[in-house]
């Protein structure tokens, strides 16, 4: 058998050399290189595509345009108050129904005993996320916040995907501004980008149709957006969606940043079917993962970061993921709840220096970074943040 022909960008800069064997990849890489804009029948192509590695050069080429060889990491904790909750999400083992024999809920003091405790680092997020409890008022959750600021004035407090604020503002009776600035008031610094899974209806409705609608997701963070909030955004894969329906869900996130320049970070989510209602559904691949990562790096120009959830991924495919567009790995999370539950069997921490060590043998260079992505600077266990 001859080999497969290999074609060549001659648009492209001898440094920048492209081959493949994929001649579809061809216009796509002469967009890349001159920074032009993917179109959805771009993103549909690089998903199909046979030639995984050009498709990584690619985002490995955006990456290193933006970030060169750093790598962003933090020190933080998640807190989880409750896996009490009203929905009945295919996609979710974390979530239990009231009165459930493993259910929980965190007293106040029991959450601000949890921030405390774990390393003795000193953390500088709080990634606070939970289940939409039927019970808890509105102002539970606002006095957590106030009590971790004041406890922890230097901690920035990450709380509340899109999914839990429009929830507690219909809990609390108020609209979705006046939730906000309650927030705000309360002490929340920015937000997660959870609960958005896929937006397609089609999707939501097989996996999560017990939330709100990919709609009324990006008008909550399209709101938050606007009243100063920065946010995340992340996408669920490897379930029951189709690759249309995931750069879909990329071009939708691409226009609310066009509008808005909120968000941070693009967080792909592999889907961990263990102890769900789609159980049945067989577990993601590497394959997949490294494709998702790079295909999100190449769809979502205006965003500033791709992060590689090594807790998803293992640190394992997540030091690979930063030659496919990732430049970032999130931090040492110290007790992470939601995924364990659906089976993963990564650690549910890791250390400051083990993350280090993760990237510097991925050939890249450390940067720990606040949540608004400004330089830490360590002294012993306190830190300060470069303006």
């Amino acid at each position: 058998m001859s080999a497969a022909p290999i074609f060549t960008s001659t648009a492209l800069k001898p440094r920048h050399s492209f081959q493949t064997d994929d001649r579809n990849l061809l216009p796509i890489a002469e967009k890349v290189q001159a920074g032009e804009r993917l179109s959805f029948e771009d993103g549909v192509t690089l998903f199909r595509s046979g030639d995984i590695l050009a498709v990584g050069w690619l985002a490995n080429l955006v990456r290193e345009r933006l970030h060169g060889d750093l790598t962003y990491f933090n020190v933080n904790r998640h807190i989880n108050p409750t896996n009490v909750c009203v929905a009945s999400c295919r996609l979710c083992a974390f979530g239990r129904k009231k009165g459930e024999a493993d259910t929980y809920t965190m007293a106040l003091e029991e959450a601000f005993e949890t921030a405390a405790s774990g390393y003795t680092e000193a953390v500088t997020e709080f990634h606070i996320v939970g289940g939409l409890h039927p019970d808890l008022p509105f102002e539970y959750f606002m006095d957590l916040v106030r009590g971790l600021k004041q406890r922890f004035p230097k901690v920035h407090i990450k709380a509340f995907t899109m999914v839990e604020i429009a929830f507690l503002a219909k809990r609390g009776k108020m609209t979705i501004p006046e939730a906000l600035q309650q927030m705000k008031d309360a002490g929340v610094d920015s937000m997660p980008g959870g609960g958005a899974e896929i937006f397609a209806d089609r999707i939501r409705h097989i996996i999560c149709d017990h939330k709100i609608d990919g709609g009324e997701w990006l008008d909550t963070a399209r709101l938050a957006h606007q009243m100063g909030f920065r946010s995340n955004a992340t996408m669920l894969y490897g379930h029951v969606e189709a690759d249309e329906d995931r750069v879909d869900h990329m071009m939708r996130l691409r226009a609310v940043q066009d509008e808005t320049g909120g968000f941070q970070t693009f967080i792909p989510l592999s889907f961990h079917p263990d102890h769900t209602a789609l159980s049945h559904i067989p577990k993601s691949t590497g394959m997949l993962d490294l494709r998702q990562i790079a295909v999100g790096r190449l769809m979502l120009d205006n965003f500033p970061h791709i992060k590689s959830y090594w807790q998803m991924v293992t640190p394992q495919m997540a030091q690979i993921s930063l030659r496919f567009g990732a430049d970032d790995v999130d931090g040492t999370v110290i007790e992470e709840k939601i995924y364990h539950d659906a089976g993963a069997t990564t650690p549910q921490g890791m250390r400051r220096a083990d993350l280090v060590r993760l990237i510097t043998e991925a050939g890249r260079i450390p940067f720990e970074r606040d949540t608004l992505y400004r330089a830490i600077t360590r002294t012993e266990d306190t830190f300060t943040v470069s303006a």
